[in-house]
């Protein structure tokens, strides 16, 4: 293990402090993983680009330049349509203020852009803006799989056919999505492999609700990481929209989702200061660079606010980001351990593993791309906001 000391010759001190690493090699090889899994269970890939919000990341992770690929704002919609990206779901419930903006996508650079919905309300100001505009935008009701969030009861026929008949005049209705976001607070494979059987069977049963009622449904879509990973069947569906499987993180690590290794985002970060009688070395991280996010504290292992690593992204023992402020991380121990501190002295480079790797990727506007445990000098753009 190598301690992260000044000097090393990798090209990591010539970059400033905090910045955002991602690894090519695991993100192609996450990538290459999730796609021959599901053209194993015969179900397309439709990946979820609001983690990469990077069109060199879209390029790996799509099957083709023009998608398909699924985003979650219209400002991703505009990114990926200016890159050559043309197959596209906006997934998440569409304001009626909106409208004008999808249309806009759609006129100027051709992109079949689906919306989503799950309202009577939302599929007659969809419909109406469709017959005013002479655009039939084409649409997904959203499905509730779980409870998590949004979406019609995959039961409640009377909503789904009251959407489906105002949505005949005016809109183009594609088919059923669903989110299943409750299998992100289990960990126990038998469990998640029921939440991923119990998000089809919603999907089949909207589904056949539309088609017996004569309402086209030919999109069938479900989208969840934890899910994807381990469906055991996936008949019925048409595609899957998951996302943070690409590049992994320390909370889908909690779930069983990918494991530490697979992680291909780190924060490159800089020593500082150090208060020894605290246990504590001080780094230029704070939540600034790492993002306020601790989703691994209601999981087995508390990650804190991420892993310390080397430079060759090897944790160090029990050494994870104990605190944070706002561009300062307090690394200590992990509470129970008997280790003892790695001699980091102020100016050593070291690695953070992330929480949420949309959160942290939020935080930056680029990425600084390593391959074979090196910098490669390539930085791939990425973009923020709505």
């Amino acid at each position: 293990m190598t301690d992260g000391r000044i000097g090393r010759a990798d090209g990591f001190d010539d970059l400033e402090t905090p910045c955002l690493l991602l690894d090519s090699d695991k993100l192609t090889a996450n990538v290459a993983g999730m796609r021959a899994r599901l053209d194993r269970l015969g179900v397309a890939l439709r990946p979820h680009l609001k983690t990469a919000k990077s069109l060199d990341v879209a390029r790996i992770a799509m099957a083709s330049r023009s998608g398909p690929a699924t985003v979650s704002t219209l400002k991703e919609a505009e990114y990926f349509a200016e890159g050559g990206v043309r197959d596209l779901i906006y997934a998440v419930g569409i304001a009626p203020q909106k409208l004008d903006r999808v249309g806009a996508i759609r006129r100027r650079w051709g992109v079949d852009l689906e919306i989503v919905l799950d309202s009577v309300e939302q599929a007659e100001a969809v419909a109406a803006w469709g017959r005013g505009n002479g655009d039939p935008l084409p649409v997904l009701i959203e499905v509730d799989a779980d409870g998590h969030r949004s979406g019609v009861n995959p039961r409640d026929a009377d909503t789904l056919t009251a959407i489906g008949r105002v949505l005949a005049d005016g809109a183009s209705l594609r088919g059923v999505m669903l989110h299943a976001g409750d299998s992100y607070g289990l960990s126990d494979p038998t469990d998640l492999k029921a939440a991923a059987e119990a998000e089809r069977q919603a999907a089949l049963a909207a589904a056949a609700i539309l088609r017996e009622a004569g309402f086209p449904c030919p999109v069938v879509s479900v989208g969840s990481t934890p899910t994807a990973r381990y469906a055991a069947t996936l008949d019925g569906i048409t595609e899957v929209r998951a996302g943070v499987f690409m590049i992994g993180d320390l909370f889908q690590a909690g779930v069983g989702s990918c494991g530490i290794d697979d992680i291909a985002l780190s924060v490159l970060t800089t020593v500082i200061g150090h208060q020894r009688d605290k246990g504590w070395i001080i780094t230029d991280a704070g939540w600034m660079a790492l993002s306020r996010d601790r989703g691994t504290a209601r999981q087995a292992v508390d990650q804190g606010y991420g892993i310390a690593c080397d430079l060759a992204g090897q944790p160090y023992p029990d050494l994870i980001v104990r605190d944070a402020n706002q561009e300062h991380g307090i690394l200590a121990l992990r509470p129970g351990t008997s280790g003892r501190l790695p001699d980091l002295p102020i100016g050593s480079r070291l690695r953070i593993l992330p929480n949420h790797a949309c959160a942290t990727g939020a935080q930056h506007d680029r990425y600084h791309v390593i391959a074979d445990g090196r910098l490669t000098g390539a930085v791939w753009p990425r973009i923020n906001g709505w």
